[in-house]
């Protein structure tokens, strides 16, 4: 396998799972603040009860303290800096620059603290790589003005996407607009905002929440191409490869539509300039009126696509829907039928390395735009040993197959301008809530609970990766 060179090795993180200091140096409460850490974070978020209130005396809240990136980022730059990191993906806090999210001037704290982080990567010649918005919207928007169902929060993502760029784009080049964008189809409370007191069962909240977030990706892509046409601006999606569980034209029929929904409308969108010819059939299916539209807004779309796609890929999925008694395993956001060719995760991901492959050249088959993947991974639980050794072994060959497929997939000549494997240190899981989901090259000592020294200690994969990127991806032994 031989990689481009130049090619961007690294990691990924978001704000709101490794920075703590929810409430330090003016930052104001984001959704993710809200949500409750354990295995009940989904059935909390659903429930029709739900309405955004914090109770300390009945849930515990793992992002408030998340692994204190805040005030250790220089250490953790250090070490993804020794693994010989080419760039750091991470995201900007949302409520570090705009607290409340509708003011109209920045928090100059919130800026000085990503000066300090950039300059910091840069210091190693990192490059950064900055998701403007990360599962972390404002908990006011969610609130005040229901999340992104309201248009309003067009503006108020402008501004703060303005603020932004404006602020850091001599230093960046590589930026994507939201994260996981197309998760709304399954937990809007993510990317939305929205949850079931405020709308988030009802699809057409939902559509119409994703017309605004589109809105708001090309008035990001305008603005950071006024400011320098040369910056890259991505959108950020998940993509799960889907089966068909047989030959069965129904089934066939059924995957064809999943991806339609699922894997492609979000990047039809957002890369095209324009929705697809199956959107009136795909809203007619949910239940979903024509959307709100404003004169113009088509013709913004148009003008303003992303740059490349960002993408997120852990796992695959089958579609079964001749048959009732089909096993189903978990998923990132969905799970789906149990594929009997595939082995699964501790959470029961399954683990499908040619299943990149394939993502790549769909992806890039269908959008002729550069792709970056920007997470993959292992959630496991890891050990560690007498001698504090942890012997990651398992994380080793997932991803040493998938980097695999990686140069596969170049070679079947897909543009791959990067990857960064998720949490390449250990964060608060966003499925779960939870410390004990690590995907990270790096261990941190903390518990569910953030209970722990929150002493970093490289794992057996810690060398391993340094070696990768040192190779370029030629050298994926584990020895």
């Amino acid at each position: 396998m031989t990689f481009p060179k130049g090619f961007l090795w690294g990691g990924a993180t978001a704000a709101n799972q490794l920075e703590g200091a929810y409430d330090v140096d003016g930052k104001g409460l984001s959704v993710a603040d809200a949500m409750p850490g354990g295995k009940i974070r989904w059935g909390v978020l659903s429930s029709e009860d739900f309405d955004w209130s914090i109770d300390a005396s009945k849930y515990v809240y793992p992002n408030h303290k998340g692994i204190d990136h805040y005030h250790r980022f220089k250490e953790d730059i250090a070490l993804f800096a020794k693994m010989g990191f080419k760039c750091y993906r991470f995201s900007i806090a949302w409520t570090r620059i705009f607290p409340q999210g509708d003011e109209l001037e920045p928090n100059e704290a919130g800026l000085a603290f990503y000066d300090n982080l950039i300059d910091e990567c840069l210091k190693y010649g990192i490059e950064p790589v900055i998701t403007i918005s990360h599962y972390e919207m404002p908990l006011h928007l969610a609130k005040a003005y229901g999340g992104w169902k309201n248009r309003k929060l067009v503006g108020f993502y402008e501004n703060f996407a303005k603020a932004v760029l404006t602020h850091f784009h001599q230093k960046v080049t590589y930026w994507m607009t939201f994260n996981e964008i197309n998760s709304a189809f399954a937990m809007p409370a993510l990317s939305q905002g929205m949850v079931g007191a405020t709308g988030a069962t009802d699809k057409q909240n939902v559509f119409q929440a994703w017309h605004h977030q589109f809105l708001a990706s090309s008035l990001a892509v305008k603005i950071g191409h006024d400011l320098n046409p040369d910056l890259k601006i991505g959108c950020m999606i998940i993509y799960a490869t889907t089966y068909s569980f047989d030959a069965n034209p129904i089934n066939q029929l059924a995957t064809l539509q999943y991806n339609q929904a699922f894997n492609y409308f979000c990047a039809d969108v957002q890369v095209r300039g324009e929705y697809p010819a199956y959107t009136d059939r795909l809203l007619k299916e949910n239940g979903v009126q024509p959307l709100e539209m404003d004169e113009g807004d088509l013709a913004l779309l148009k003008a303003y696509p992303v740059d490349y796609i960002g993408f997120s890929y852990y796992m695959s999925g089958v579609q079964n829907v001749t048959a009732e008694d089909s096993e189903t395993v978990e998923g990132n956001i969905l799970g789906g039928v149990k594929n009997p060719f595939l082995e699964a995760s501790d959470w029961g991901w399954q683990i499908d390395p040619t299943g990149l492959r394939l993502a790549l050249n769909d992806l890039y088959g269908r959008y002729q735009v550069p792709l970056f993947i920007v997470e993959n991974g292992l959630g496991a639980y890891d050990t560690v040993e007498p001698d504090g050794s942890i012997n990651d072994d398992y994380r080793i060959d997932y991803l040493a197959k998938h980097i695999t497929a990686m140069g596969a997939a170049i070679e079947d000549g897909v543009d791959l301008i990067g990857y960064t494997p998720w949490g390449c240190i250990d964060l608060v899981s966003a499925s779960t809530g939870e410390m004990s989901k690590r995907y990270g090259f790096i261990h941190v000592d903390l518990d569910d609970q953030i209970e722990g020294t929150g002493e970093r200690r490289p794992k057996k994969s810690f060398k391993w990766y340094q070696k990768v990127i040192a190779s370029n991806g030629e050298d994926l032994t584990n020895d």
